[in-house]
């Protein structure tokens, strides 16, 4: 009999194109995905990979099998799915995944408020950026993904997606004390036209946003620094070397020599959780989406926070 956790394996090797991508996947390592894929060719007794340059990719009888797989797998979620909906409870284990600063700013309260009200709820949570958490969601490695829009550029999201809002989360533009402009209630962002700037990395969502803002209000930004973490481009800041723009949610503490300002013309990201349509029936889908609301109705849209 094929084992199933074989063909998850297998399916995740068809989906993702690579050991590597396979076992981040599945949260394991690479070894581990060559092994299973050893044990499954014993089971068939045909072969499933044959290396291709310094990667692998399927054989005829690989894809063959793993095109079964994914049927298989599908119904076996299905499956789990209806008892879990017969059953009326939400247990067993939920994935979830969310960009850095929704992790930072809700997965605390929401993720504890799940393990309080469902002790049979297994719950696992990763950082990823927006489009990676939908595309996860569609892949099934995740059941749940936090993600964003922008005010002026929409996050694609497929069809067979479900999603309900989290919150509106407004960002603020952060320059050092020693600007001219800190201290202001409100600037526009023409106003910083000539400034050295700080942001994400190049082609992270939230960079391509920056860049797409500026740029329509005919600023061709001087991107002197890039930083992942909004700790460090605060960090930066602080240092006077450039100014950035920081959302609220997940900020913290902002470093005394920081000062924050408002855009008279508001900047929001809008935050929401995504799943597939087809596990709407899942209690653990509802309970998480139910604490996830619930933690970004705490954190609000807010004021300015210094801390």
């Amino acid at each position: 009999m094929l084992n199933l956790e074989r063909l998850r394996t297998l399916d995740a090797l068809a989906r993702h194109g690579s050991v590597s991508g396979a076992a981040a996947g599945l949260h394991v390592t690479t070894s581990a995905v060559s092994q299973q894929m050893t044990k499954l060719e014993r089971e068939v007794g045909q072969q499933l990979l044959a290396k291709n340059g310094r990667g692998v990719r399927l054989t005829d009888a690989g894809r063959l099998l793993a095109e079964h797989a994914e049927r298989i797998l599908s119904q076996v979620e299905l499956a789990q799915s209806d008892l879990e909906a017969q059953r009326g409870q939400a247990v067993g284990e939920l994935r979830i995944g969310a960009f850095p600063t929704a992790a930072r700013g809700l997965f605390p309260v929401a993720l504890a408020a799940l393990r309080a009200g469902h002790p049979g709820l297994r719950v696992r949570s990763q950082e990823l950026e927006p489009e990676d958490g939908v595309r996860a969601v569609l892949r099934g490695d995740l059941d749940l993904a936090v993600v964003l829009d922008w005010y002026d550029k929409p996050l694609p999201v497929s069809e067979g997606v479900a999603k309900a809002s989290l919150l509106d989360d407004p960002a603020d533009v952060m320059l050092p004390a020693g600007h001219p402009l800190a201290g202001r209630a409100e600037i526009d962002l023409e106003e910083l036209a000539d400034d050295d700037w700080i942001s994400w990395p190049e082609g992270a969502y939230c960079q391509s946003w920056l860049m797409y803002t500026l740029r329509a209000k005919d600023i061709e930004p001087r991107i002197c620094h890039y930083a992942e973490e909004h700790h460090t481009q605060l960090a930066l800041v602080a240092a006077g070397l450039g100014v950035c723009v920081t959302p609220r949610l997940g900020r913290g503490v902002l470093p005394p020599a920081v000062s924050v300002v408002r855009v008279r013309q508001s900047m929001k990201r809008h935050v929401y959780v995504v799943w597939r349509a087809d596990a709407d029936r899942r209690p653990s889908i509802r309970a998480a989406v139910d604490a996830l609301r619930g933690a970004g109705a705490l954190v609000g849209d807010g004021d300015l926070p210094r801390g």
